[in-house]
């Protein structure tokens, strides 16, 4: 097998090319669509605003950790790397697979289907509407990031901060202009702690939608002065990501009230037809399609990188691991992605749940290698010691115990909450099981 340390790549990227990458991914979509859930999990004003407080300091936490790994250990593979380096090839190679067939195209293909959603809005394609949104999205993408890295990222700057401008329109609309009567109704007391149950139901969905900060690892080894730069980026993102996930479900809130998110499926546009009447609907419904673009152009980005990575290692799939030199692109690894993606695309149409079936199939198998990677941090603290750490986590051991902690509640939770539904994504997981005897 290919070690896969010997991949180099040319450092293009600068600490606002991964910021907006990172915030990209995190903001293009799951905010639009998942504070439904979570007020009809929490049920009261500030125990939502209180969960999505807390996905922040567990995303903080899991940053630290991230970031000591990535400037350590720079490489397209991120997690494949660190993996392969604490676990052995085998874990490296079913976390790869995970990524191809799972995670990556999984979360692509969620991000999909709430442009697709929004999109509709705008202009119905028919009953399937959604659905072929979804998948032109996915192929326009994929073509422009083969096209080149130079392309990718600038619509990638473009895009993020259109999708920030969006938000921030949000916040105004929802705190100044909402109805008094929407916001003297939001404010319900809760009769107590919340219980585990539904602390649990929402923090799946509040963690789906602060997931994606970790993408910066799978760029780190195209990131200028990594060593210093990557904890910036993800200290920046985290920041900046949890400010506008607090202030945008305020404004949800106080302009619809906790029964108002809990039972819409479009809680955005709810919102601006609430607040500036149905041209704030479509204004908004084009806004949240240029987000959602912004989060699957940064996640098509990130997971080309992956399955380069396992392509480098493993000749099963050797023609992942081919780099476009003229465009300094992975374009094999980004085709192949686009077609798990599409497939994808079609159990969603097929069941007609959309982003919600993308949820229950990634969710349980996400915080499975979440929960590896905290473990992988102790492992290599353990076997490479006298490795240069530019960045260490504070407060070690305690801060990467929390994550894994964190981690593994999260992993109990996802599998409580989707049930059968979960069954999906493990099955295809456990399918990448015989491929190890057949991957040399």
């Amino acid at each position: 097998m290919n070690h896969s340390s010997d991949t180099t790549l040319p450092d293009t990227l600068s600490v606002l090319d991964v910021v907006a990458l990172v915030v990209g991914v995190v903001l293009g979509a799951s905010i639009f669509s998942n504070p439904a859930p979570v007020a009809g999990s929490v049920g009261d004003f500030w125990s939502i605003l209180l969960v999505w407080g807390l996905g922040g300091l567990v995303s903080l936490i899991g940053a630290l950790c991230y970031a000591e790994l990535a400037s350590a250990h720079p490489h397209a593979g991120g997690d494949y790397y660190y993996f392969q380096r604490a676990f052995g090839d085998w874990m490296a190679f079913l976390f790869a697979w995970a990524r191809l067939v799972v995670i990556q195209t999984g979360s692509i293909t969620f991000i999909a289907f709430v442009f697709g959603d929004y999109a509709s809005q705008i202009w119905a394609l028919g009953p399937y509407s959604s659905s072929l949104y979804a998948a032109l999205s996915i192929v326009g993408l994929t073509l422009l990031n083969v096209s080149g890295v130079r392309f990718g990222k600038i619509t990638q700057r473009a895009l993020t901060g259109g999708t920030i401008l969006g938000l921030l329109l949000i916040v105004g609309a929802g705190l100044f202009l909402a109805p008094e009567a929407a916001a003297e109704g939001s404010t319900g007391s809760a009769d107590g702690w919340l219980s585990s149950s539904q602390l649990g139901g929402a923090m799946v969905f509040v963690l789906y939608t602060y997931g994606g900060w970790n993408e910066a690892a799978y760029v780190s080894g195209e990131l200028r002065n990594v060593q210093k730069n990557m904890v910036r980026a993800l200290l920046i993102s985290i920041g900046l990501i949890t400010t506008l996930y607090l202030l945008v479900n305020w404004a949800y809130l106080n302009g619809l009230g906790v029964a108002g998110v809990a039972n819409t499926d479009a809680v955005a546009a709810d919102l601006m037809r609430v607040t500036l009447g149905e041209p704030g609907a479509i204004v908004l419904s084009l806004l949240v399609a240029v987000a959602a673009l912004s989060s699957a152009n940064a996640t098509i980005f990130t997971g080309a990188r992956t399955n380069y990575a396992l392509g480098r290692d493993t000749s099963l799939f050797s023609m992942l691991g081919v780099w476009d030199d003229r465009a300094d692109t992975p374009a094999n690894a980004l085709w192949v992605q686009c077609g798990v993606a599409l497939a994808l695309v079609g159990v969603g149409a097929v069941t007609r749940q959309g982003f919600q079936s993308m949820v229950d199939y990634t969710a349980p198998v996400f915080w499975l290698f979440f929960l590896a990677t905290g473990v992988a941090l102790f492992v290599l603290r353990y076997r490479e010691p006298g490795i240069d750490r530019p960045f260490r986590v504070p407060l070690y051991p305690l801060t990467p115990v929390l994550f894994c902690l964190a981690s593994a509640y999260m992993l109990w939770s996802s599998l409580a909450y989707t049930g059968i539904g979960a069954l999906l994504g493990a099955g295809v997981l456990l399918a990448g099981i015989p491929l190890l005897w057949f991957r040399r």
